[in-house]
């Protein structure tokens, strides 16, 4: 097949971008022909020359970047299927399914997915729904709280809340007197921790959120839980799942558990430092406790229309034993010390396989949207 790898982005997980494709280019069978794409910080498309690829190819300490190179400039003209991506000479670049090794606003918000569905493209991952409401933490809970799901308790801020200050006070004292200290803040559409802190008292809690409402206009602020954090990957489409299709049917790995050495699992221990956290496959839990989690993550996956593949983020409540759903990422991270697919091989499906595994579902659910009626006549 003829593979995009899409990569980098406006967005805050730029870096991890880099990280998250320089392994699965270095992973993906050779059996496919592979084009690679960089979006720069300022949201510009460029197509990087294949040397780009082979040298990831032949030299573990390669690292990408964004060749920011005008004569590859990319556009997409949409409704040419899968002969929508250009580059500035006006040849189109071959494009059978397109994988956005990509974190972030303007990469798992839906955004990229609804210029892919414009263009009709097929690509790994969930669609547009799903996406859009997975990113945004505080519809997560809507949507989990209504399928039954269990949550951790919070408020949602935002932007409007902070320009009406007796309202704005109002919230921040709801949120003390309900939950206490410490306090947990975090943008809603922000990832790999960005902005997210813990504040153990009203001074750390208003500087909390001047720095959350940095990254984001709406900003949680949840109970902080004395938490074990505990992570299941899923595969798997919920809306078009068939048996007789294998990489459509809901599959949970892991679950992983995660013992981080930092006062929690920030942007450092996840990405800068090597032994920041010590990984757990399976978590340190019972068999029934393990199932339990294993279930639960496949119905959080369902609850907001997930498909492709998806790692739903638990906390364990170690005073009390309670689990709460935390929140869902429908594009993990794809790094060697990434949880997803460490999880998936420790389940047996290995990393190249995983990749093959995750581009049979994109072709299967374009096929399947596909079929559907757009018109009347």
């Amino acid at each position: 097949m003829n593979i995009i790898l899409i990569y980098g982005g406006k967005s805050g997980e730029h870096e991890i971008s880099l990280l998250s494709c320089a392994s699965v280019a270095r992973a993906i069978s050779s059996e496919h022909s592979v084009k690679m794409i960089s979006i720069a910080k300022d949201g510009k498309w460029y197509l990087e020359n294949d040397s780009v690829f082979n040298e990831l190819r032949n030299n573990p300490d390669a690292k990408l970047s964004v060749h920011a190179d005008e004569k590859n400039a990319v556009s997409i003209f949409p409704g040419n299927s899968r002969n929508s991506i250009f580059y500035a000479c006006g040849s189109f670049i071959p494009c059978d399914a397109v994988f956005p090794v990509m974190h972030g606003t303007y990469s798992e918000d839906g955004t990229i997915q609804g210029l892919f569905e414009m263009a009709g493209i097929p690509y790994v991952g969930c669609g547009v729904l799903a996406s859009a409401a997975s990113m945004d933490k505080d519809t997560t809970k809507i949507l989990w709280k209504a399928a039954g799901l269990p949550v951790v308790p919070g408020i949602c801020l935002t932007r409007s809340d902070v320009n009406d200050s007796k309202r704005y006070d109002g919230l921040i004292e709801k949120a003390i007197q309900e939950y206490g200290f410490p306090l947990f803040v975090k943008p809603c559409s922000a990832g790999s921790s960005d902005g997210a802190s813990k504040a153990n008292d009203r001074r750390e809690l208003n500087a909390a959120l001047m720095e959350a409402f940095n990254w984001d206009n709406k900003v949680l602020v949840e109970k902080a839980i004395n938490a074990r954090e505990v992570e299941c990957s899923v595969t798997g489409n919920s809306i078009t799942e068939d048996s007789s299709a294998d990489c459509t049917v809901l599959k949970a790995y892991g679950p992983g558990e995660i013992v981080p050495k930092h006062t929690f699992y920030d942007y450092d221990a996840k990405y800068n430092d090597p032994d920041g956290a010590e990984l757990k496959i399976p978590a340190l839990l019972d068999e029934d406790k393990l199932e339990y989690i294993r279930t639960t993550a496949k119905k959080a996956y369902a609850a907001v229309n997930a498909s492709g593949l998806s790692r739903v983020d638990f906390f364990i409540d170690r005073d009390t034993g309670d689990t709460y759903l935390n929140e869902i990422n429908t594009l993990p991270g794809f790094t060697s010390i990434s949880m997803f697919p460490k999880m998936c091989s420790a389940a047996g499906l290995e990393y190249t396989k995983l990749i093959d595994y995750l581009l049979e579902e994109a072709l299967h659910a374009f096929k399947e949207k596909e079929r559907l009626c757009t018109s009347r006549t």
